[in-house]
């Protein structure tokens, strides 16, 4: 990305809406905002920063629309230059004519996140804040939101910067013994040095250990919907989303693929996926919703397996449940409304709820017992205020790996040079995650994730 021109977005969703924002960001953004935009008074390069102004956008000569403009001088502005943002009328029109008017005065169409790119490069944020800011805006629930906005507060960036800072400390230390012959070297040096680097490979640890919650609260739990054809699964789907959202006919075997959608219960996003009916079948196609079905339940983290209430369960509902792990799985018989066969004793002490879907009864009960599950699942007490990304997650895993081979070479006294190298390699890692020593391919991949206007 080039980071010296002037650079225009839309900044707001497409789509109809009462307001639209038009942020410029450069060296010309207020050279811009005085071609553009039409106001009584001083023109917007003479007005201080901070400032709004109504007017006219005018672009060669045709009015564009009635707006706001906001002006916010470097470097106290998001992107640490200067910029302004039209506030204009929403819908599919006007949007694109101010942004058109915008282009045609100088400056260029940004790039996906080259607004935040910028915000790092001057300083604004670090990368682990940049992250988040794309975190908050893709946020599948609460907690999820409450999650980015910590790590935007800096709260996993300074856990990062302390690791990083005593992991330079350690490497001076290190450093500075290849200059000392081995038999001048005080005897306590080196045992020093590997508690230093013992305490920091905990302190990576820990990290490690909270990712998994962190990870399934930012991309969700997998809850698969399961049960032998026309036990009402597509019909549990839609009076959890309280929309049409599957095909429901009498018909078994109407669903020959997976259905995947969102469902937020107590603040953590859930995956609803509805399966094909477990059966054998001579229809290829049916067969392949089989295996794809199965394919979803060895991913699952959470299983909803729906019985027929008013027939004698059948042997392959049995055998489908002997491989699901219990205290995961809630167990709904539905259909009660019909009549209500007895219940087998070897699944009397699963977690199990009675409804009648096409009445909607019971299922309230569902939702609450989903609660209990995904407190099996996930440990609310134990997330932390930032939880670190996948990202994070394979930096630290390789920065850990190098420390223990640093650790085994100081301990082993074999060579300082390959411990030298070990950590210098950890400190390169740890670095690759706040950006102190990331690579242009890094921060390509990083920012090109985040949405045009950001």
């Amino acid at each position: 990305m080039m980071t010296d021109d002037t650079i225009a977005a839309i900044a707001t969703a497409n789509g109809a809406s009462g307001i639209a924002i038009i942020r410029v960001s450069g060296p010309q953004a207020l050279t811009v905002a005085d071609q553009l935009f039409h106001c009584k008074g001083p023109r917007p390069s003479e007005r201080p920063t901070h400032t709004v102004v109504w007017g006219r956008v005018v672009d060669q000569g045709r009015l564009v629309d009635e707006a706001l403009l906001l002006i916010m001088r470097a470097p106290h502005s998001y992107t640490g230059e200067d910029v302004v943002e039209f506030q204009c009328h929403g819908g599919a029109i006007t949007p694109q004519w101010m942004l058109r008017a915008a282009l045609l005065a100088g400056a260029r169409a940004a790039e996906p996140g080259e607004f935040t790119y910028r915000a790092f490069l001057n300083g604004r944020m670090d990368l682990v804040q940049a992250e988040s800011v794309n975190d908050l805006i893709h946020s599948r629930s609460e907690r999820a939101a409450r999650l980015a906005l910590e790590q935007l507060e800096g709260h996993l960036s300074r856990q990062f910067t302390g690791l990083y800072q005593h992991l330079v400390s350690v490497a001076a230390d290190v450093e500075a013994t290849l200059d000392f012959p081995d038999d001048e070297l005080p005897p306590a040096v080196m045992p020093k040095i590997a508690a230093e680097m013992d305490s920091i490979i905990l302190q990576i640890s820990e990290l490690l250990s909270k990712w998994q919650d962190g990870h399934r609260l930012r991309e969700g739990l997998t809850v698969v919907i399961a049960g032998r054809p026309n036990v009402g699964k597509s019909s549990l789907l839609n009076a959890l989303l309280g929309k049409e959202r599957a095909i429901v006919s009498h018909e078994p075997g109407t669903t020959r693929d997976f259905i995947e959608e969102l469902f937020v219960v107590d603040g953590i996003p859930l995956r609803l996926i509805d399966t094909a009916g477990l059966r054998e079948t001579a229809c290829s196609v049916e067969q392949e919703g089989v295996r794809r079905t199965r394919d979803q339940l060895k991913k699952a983290d959470l299983y909803i397996y729906l019985l027929d209430a008013s027939q004698p369960i059948h042997a392959d509902d049995l055998a489908n449940l002997a491989q699901l792990p219990k205290k995961r799985c809630l167990l709904v018989l539905n259909k009660t409304d019909l009549g209500k066969s007895s219940t087998p004793s070897a699944l009397t002490d699963w977690k199990t709820v009675e409804t009648s879907i096409l009445y909607n009864i019971g299922i309230e009960n569902i939702t609450s017992i989903l609660t209990e599950l995904i407190k099996s699942v996930i440990n609310y007490e134990s997330i932390p205020t930032a939880v670190i990304s996948e990202r994070h997650y394979h930096i630290l895993n390789k920065a850990r790996h190098a420390l223990k081979d640093g650790l085994v070479a100081v301990q082993g006294k074999t060579d300082q040079v390959i411990a030298a190298h070990h950590i210098r390699q950890a400190l390169e890692q740890i670095g690759a995650i706040t950006g102190n020593s990331a690579t242009d391919d890094i921060l390509s991949a990083i920012f090109s994730k985040f949405c045009v206007g950001k």
